[in-house]
């Protein structure tokens, strides 16, 4: 967190600690009454009769939801990370098994016997996925998308779909909503969007940076995947006044070269931080060596200036995350004089 907080009784932090980080295997007054809750999915109908007892999120994403919620002792696995987990939900995680670090086999999420399944990606529940909802259906188990990923968004094309309007924070705030019911732990999830509408709105207070352009890099060095518009760098973007130089185009992740980036010459540059190893200058690292050695890159200003904003490769993506990339773009833009 960029701005630091007044101490407060032991008590209380012990109260907000267990809020975010599992809140223990109990669950509160009314959960897990076995009543059915019917979801309307991304055009989809998700019916689950009772509150599960072995999920599999699919995604980081959907995980970090389900462990900030205290329902680690009520997943069966997870898989797909591009990042470590926060300090906050390593103890929660550390009680789930991880089936693997990609994408995992249907086989391999059968033999953890789920009884419902949560994806960040409508691509990994598709043809060509780890399965279809069709397929996991059929056996019975319910399987969920986050609906950051749908709505408002095409995702028919190659690439990382398209999206016809701007996504917005509240998608995220959905997805919670949505994890709670299913889980019957209503009352925790609207705790916890809660606290990040006061964690958006306390990162944003008094920012202004009307003037100022982002550019936002995600991975692989020889075809640069860069934000468009309007996914979750459009959330941070306009959160706080400023512009993303890839405003002009409404595609998730572009690749875009480097000829181009140059030319557009932004005055900061959002780089993604990633532990995976799927894509060439994962690790802001390594984006940060190719930027100052390449003969195209090294003159643009953010560089020169080594104006760089070091980001989770789930806060670039839509996730709760966003709002720690929210905070962390506010703090280095008033570090680097730029913002309010």
């Amino acid at each position: 967190m960029p701005f630091a907080r007044p101490a407060r009784p032991a008590a209380l932090l012990l109260c907000a600690a267990l809020l975010l980080t599992g809140c223990g295997a109990a669950d509160p007054p009314g959960a897990d009454t076995g009543a059915a809750v019917t979801l309307d999915n991304c055009g989809h109908t998700v019916r689950v009769e009772s509150p599960p007892r072995r999920a599999v999120a699919l995604n980081q994403g959907s995980a970090e939801i389900m462990l900030s919620l205290g329902l680690a002792d009520r997943m069966a696995g997870t898989a797909t990370w591009t990042d470590p987990v926060p300090k906050a939900l390593e103890k929660a995680n550390a009680k789930v098994e991880r089936l693997a670090d990609n994408a995992p086999s249907f086989e391999r999420v059968l033999d953890a016997d789920p009884d419902f399944v949560a994806a960040s990606f409508e691509s990994v529940l598709g043809k060509g996925g780890v399965a279809t909802r069709e397929q996991f259906e059929k056996l019975g188990v319910p399987a969920y998308v986050a609906p950051s990923d749908c709505v408002g968004k095409d995702n028919t094309g190659d690439g990382d779909g398209a999206r016809s309007e701007p996504l917005g924070i509240d998608a995220v705030h959905d997805e919670i909503r949505d994890l709670a019911e299913v889980f019957g732990v209503e009352e925790r999830g609207e705790e916890f969007v809660a606290e990040l509408e006061r964690r958006m709105a306390r990162a944003t207070s008094g920012a202004d940076a009307t003037d100022v352009s982002l550019l936002y890099w995600f991975a692989n060095a020889e075809s640069p995947y860069m934000a468009g518009c309007c996914g979750s760098p459009g959330i941070m973007t306009r959160a706080l006044g400023a512009r993303n130089v890839f405003d002009d185009t409404r595609q998730e992740w572009p690749q875009i070269n480097w000829e181009t980036v140059a030319d557009r010459d932004p005055d900061v540059l959002v780089i993604g931080d990633l532990t995976r190893k799927s894509q060439t200058a994962e690790s802001a690292e390594r984006k940060i060596e190719f930027l100052e050695s390449d003969p195209v890159t090294r003159n643009m200003t953010a560089v020169r200036e080594k104006r760089y904003v070091r980001l989770s490769g789930q806060a670039l993506n839509p996730t709760i995350r966003t709002v720690d990339g929210v905070e962390q773009v506010a703090a280095a833009l008033r570090e680097f004089g730029l913002a309010g």
